[in-house]
């Protein structure tokens, strides 16, 4: 048993509600997703909500084998399920250049991209393109695959006339990145990384990227949004590097969140007609919260994109 609070917020929902009840009446028929992390945990019942409220979902996954068992087991429970398996590993820029080329070859429309995959706290190491694995895999490859895949997300809104929805996974752990918010000339500075201050640091630029899309949205009239998405804590493999992550999931046991509870806030950001218009805000419990002062810091925001441009320009 758990100690989730029932207590329903003014979006009339509340921790204790699932991603299934936060969709509920609503139809995705004729809406296409992109769902990352979608193989386990709320990445995978994320998938399939979406799919259940008809949106065509594409998983993009690392491993071929494992996302096509998911699709066989969303499908074998929801036979109308419209599901694709594309291959990406969100951690290398080349891997995000392939996927992104290839789904805008299918010609495939993007109305909801879902920024889901992410890893927590491994002891250091560098990615393919030498940027601490964290940052890499949880902030520089998310800001590259939805700028890759911009102009097909304003060219499904300006073609079905509805508006296109971006969130990213983020955690109330942003507020405890390290004291600067962003080390930007320090990212891959072994001997001072602490994967745990690394882990809110990666999470504070989820936040600080949403705010910057959302003021280039509003200032090129674009009907697109982007909102942040505090799941809560929640027992899914995240936490498999152990460590500090074992101790703190084995303390706060008695108020982790089951799955379907932990997805509910993405899929409400991503399909409830309530959150229609809103930008740049970020979520926990289905409901509007308040970021950290970092995270609100305008300039830190135009830095951050500024910086992520240069890690991520071709060379």
């Amino acid at each position: 048993m758990t100690w989730i609070s029932i207590f329903t917020g003014k979006s009339g929902f509340a921790a204790s509600s699932t991603a299934e009840d936060v969709t509920k009446g609503v139809d995705g028929t004729g809406l296409t997703a992109i769902v990352t992390g979608a193989t386990s945990g709320i990445g995978l019942e994320t998938a399939r909500v979406l799919a259940l409220r008809g949106v065509h979902v594409v998983m993009p996954v690392r491993n071929m084998e494992s996302g096509k068992k998911v699709k066989e087991s969303i499908v074998e429970k929801i036979p109308n399920a419209k599901i694709d398996v594309m291959e990406l590993d969100i951690s290398s820029q080349e891997s995000v250049r392939q996927f992104a080329s290839q789904y805008c070859s299918k010609g495939y429309p993007l109305n909801i991209l879902i920024l889901n995959a992410g890893i927590m706290s491994p002891p250091f190491s560098l990615s393919k393109d030498n940027i601490e694995l964290q940052f890499a895999t949880n902030h520089v490859g998310n800001f590259l695959l939805t700028n890759l895949l911009l102009d097909t997300m304003k060219k499904t809104v300006k073609e079905s006339g509805k508006e296109g929805r971006i969130a990213i996974l983020s955690s109330e752990i942003h507020r405890m990145t390290y004291k600067e918010g962003i080390r930007f000339d320090k990212i891959n500075d072994e001997k001072s990384y602490s994967a745990f201050s690394a882990y809110g640091q990666s999470k504070l630029a989820n936040v600080l990227h949403a705010k910057e899309l959302t003021r280039r949205f509003q200032e090129e009239g674009v009907k697109i949004t982007a909102n942040v998405v505090h799941p809560g804590v929640i027992a899914t493999n995240l936490a498999r590097n152990g460590g500090f992550n074992a101790f703190f999931y084995g303390v706060f046991n008695r108020i982790l969140k089951n799955i379907p509870q932990g997805t509910a806030t993405t899929c409400y950001v991503a399909l409830n007609p309530q959150v229609e218009g809103v930008s740049g805000e970020y979520f926990a419990d289905s409901n509007l919260g308040k970021a950290s002062k970092h995270a609100q810091d305008a300039e830190l925001a135009k830095k951050l994109w500024d910086f992520s441009m240069n890690l991520t320009k071709s060379n």
